[in-house]
Formats: C-alpha cells, sequence, structure tokens
C-alpha cells in the first residue's frame, strides 16, 4: 500500500513537471497555461492514486482493474483538449496545445503510479519540443509565419 507520504511527493512531482510545461505555454500565450496543464496534471494523479488505492483495498474482495478509471482519464482529456482547437481563416491552432495537454493528463497518470523517471524524461522530452522544435521546422521545413503571429507556430 501507498503511504501518505508517497502519495503527497507523486503528487508534488506532477505538480513541478507539468509547470515546467505549462509555464511554456503561458509565456506563449496560449489559452491553456500554467494553470490548467498543472490541474489537469495534478488531477490525473490523483485520479490514479485513487484508483491504486481502490484497486488495493477491494483486490482480495472483488475482481478490478485499476486501469479502468485512468481509461476515463484520457477519453475525458479530449474533450478539455477539443476546447482549446480552434478554426481560423488562417488554419487550425491549439493543436500543440491540446496535445501538452493530453500529455500531462498522461504524466500525472505515470507520476500516480510511482514512475518518476520516464516522467521526468517526459518532461524534458515535451519542453525540448515545445521550446526548440517550432524554430528547427521554420529553418528545415522552410514554414511561413504569417504577419502578427511570430510567437505561435501553424496548427497551434
Amino acid at each position: 500500500m501507498i503511504t501518505d507520504n508517497e502519495m503527497v511527493l507523486r503528487i508534488l512531482i506532477a505538480f513541478v513537471l507539468s509547470g515546467l510545461i505549462g509555464l511554456e505555454r503561458q509565456i506563449c500565450r496560449h489559452q491553456a497555461g500554467l494553470r490548467t496543464h498543472i490541474l489537469v496534471c495534478v488531477g490525473s494523479c490523483l485520479i490514479m492514486l485513487t484508483s491504486l488505492h481502490v484497486f488495493d483495498i477491494y483486490k482480495s474482495v472483488a475482481n478490478m482493474d485499476p486501469t479502468r478509471i485512468a481509461a476515463g482519464v484520457i477519453t475525458g482529456i479530449g474533450f478539455l483538449g477539443a476546447g482549446t482547437i480552434m478554426r481560423s481563416p488562417e488554419g487550425v491552432k491549439g493543436l500543440t496545445t491540446a496535445s501538452s495537454l493530453w500529455v500531462v493528463a498522461a504524466l500525472g497518470l505515470s507520476i500516480g503510479c510511482g514512475f518518476f523517471k520516464v516522467s521526468v524524461v517526459v518532461t524534458l522530452l515535451v519542453l525540448l519540443v515545445l521550446l526548440f522544435l517550432r524554430g528547427f521546422e521554420r529553418v528545415m521545413l522552410n514554414k511561413e509565419v504569417p504577419h502578427g503571429h511570430e510567437r505561435q507556430e501553424e496548427g497551434d
């Protein structure tokens, strides 16, 4: 059984890692920023911890699958992500923000399970994508940035 201190540690790790991703989104002035990313990740971490706890309590009483609740998180986060996607004459915007919300939900589930190392690696990879690949796309793929959209990438 996971102790209260371990649960608190997992929640705090979810807070910090998702905060790093949310901070990048906030700095780039996207609809879902720091607070949204933290809330999604901490909430999904709590759901995973609750699922594991309930499974641990009732494993000898009933046949349960602790991943069923986690699957609901992934489905539910799709609705939140869809709210960040906007269609405009210039194209579709918000896909990267929706994707980052999906990833922080997965991070929360992963951290809730205690997968700390892989969660840190995923956070670093997400930050690499968000911070550096935009410039790489512009240079290597000759993507044009619409006038007035210098801070946003195509598709976001």
